[in-house]
């Protein structure tokens, strides 16, 4: 029962919401919320009405006309009579294809770099600070134009490599490296070829379960298993069984200097542009990715080498089975980032030629369609969906590192 001095019950539940301490926050997250969605709704209908007063329409059917260009490397089938869609998924591949290398090789250098920054030998150590300012304080896009201003005056050009008696060998009968990019052998998939790929997968499983109880039975019992050869015999003998036991299903397409006047035939073909940035991409983010894993490192008390050396771990074993595992805590954050600019960075690919999304969808296309906030919008929608996703597959691992509480 209420009285008459007694305050309604909406506005006891308003009081409870903004005042109450286990409410107030979600109640303004709510608010901010709700005026955020009203706004994107307001411009979303107002870009519409300007868009319909001017003629303009929002389509997509541009997506299924000819494209009508071609494109120079291309990891599915691809011509230019292919469609627009098609096009954007070539540039979508390609996009990805240099963004998981660069993050690859990046990670490499930049480990290898940040490591050698801290070693007791002033030579190297210098030498890796060299590295580390020369490369971080240039813009990519000048390196993406040197290194492929040397790839393509300095080395020579295909027809070095042709005829009985080449100017120029295959390295090693299978490699050349031209002023076009390095032509490399091409795999041959035969019958019983998937059951080697199979075994191989199954071996680098192996490979990371025998690590792991390796590393298990060390914090366990203190046994120190070998991990260097064990880790080779697991990845290699298998696979080379397997080659064997099936007939040596698995061939090689090496490029031909016979074949043709003008040019080499067979293998594969790596363009020059894809070199070019994926090198640039990976020496310029291993040197950001280097000061996160000195950073790191020097975050680790020097009281766990201390107390690792005596117990008679070498400095390896101390660096891969104490430092590093504490280090990720701190590298792990800062290497996300690292990792969403090499993707963002790709889009530098149009000032070489490489056919990424942005040279494709977001060039060609857009050019040829006039249709400018389809071609932007879906370029935005890509760029977030990786970065999101990248982001996602990486906190997954952060929250794995954590220390976790008892």
């Amino acid at each position: 029962m209420t009285t008459l001095t007694d305050p309604p019950e909406g506005a006891f539940r308003l009081s409870m919401l903004l005042n109450d301490t286990r409410y107030r926050s979600y109640t303004f997250q709510g608010i901010a919320l709700v005026l955020l969605i009203s706004v994107v709704v307001y411009l979303a209908n107002n870009v519409m009405t300007n868009l319909r007063d001017l003629g303009l329409n929002i389509s997509y059917e541009f997506l299924g006309s000819p494209a009508g260009y071609d494109i120079n490397q291309t990891l599915i089938g691809y011509d230019s009579q292919s469609t627009n869609l098609r096009a954007a998924f070539v540039g979508i591949i390609n996009t990805m294809l240099v963004a998981v290398l660069a993050c690859t090789t990046a990670t490499f250098f930049g480990v290898i770099a940040g490591v050698l920054r801290l070693s007791n030998n002033w030579l190297v150590r210098k030498l890796m600070a060299f590295y580390v300012e020369i490369f971080r304080n240039v813009p990519v896009l000048i390196w993406i134009i040197i290194i492929f201003t040397v790839l393509t005056a300095v080395l020579p050009g295909s027809r070095a490599y042709l005829g009985a008696e080449p100017e120029k060998e295959l390295f090693l009968g299978y490699f050349a490296f031209t002023n076009r990019g390095v032509y490399a052998p091409a795999p041959i998939w035969n019958a019983g070829s998937g059951v080697v790929i199979a075994v191989f997968i199954a071996s680098i499983i192996g490979v990371f379960a025998y690590r792991r109880y390796a590393k298990n039975l060390l914090y366990a019992t203190g046994k120190l298993l070998p991990t260097g050869w064990p880790t080779l015999a697991i990845l290699i003998v298998p696979t080379v069984l397997a080659f064997f036991i099936m007939g040596q299903p698995i061939g090689l397409d090496a490029p031909d200097p016979l074949a043709n006047r003008f040019n080499l035939k067979g293998g594969i073909q790596i363009g020059a542009p894809l070199i070019a940035l994926w090198f640039a991409l990976s020496i310029y983010t291993g040197a950001f990715i280097a000061e996160n894993v000195r950073a790191g490192i020097q975050a680790v008390s020097k009281g766990q080498t201390e107390a690792a050396a005596a117990l008679g771990l070498r400095s390896g074993r101390i660096m891969n089975l104490v430092v590093l595992p504490q280090a990720l805590r701190v590298i792990i954050p800062p290497l996300i980032s690292n990792y969403l600019n090499i993707t963002k960075n790709t889009s530098l690919a149009i000032a070489v030629g490489y056919a990424d999304i942005t040279a494709t969808l977001g060039g060609i296309t857009l050019n040829q369609t006039g249709r400018a906030i389809e071609c932007v919008l879906l370029l935005m929608l890509f760029y977030l969906v990786i970065s999101l996703g990248i982001s996602m597959l990486m906190n997954v691992y952060n929250n794995a590192m954590k220390l976790k509480e008892r």
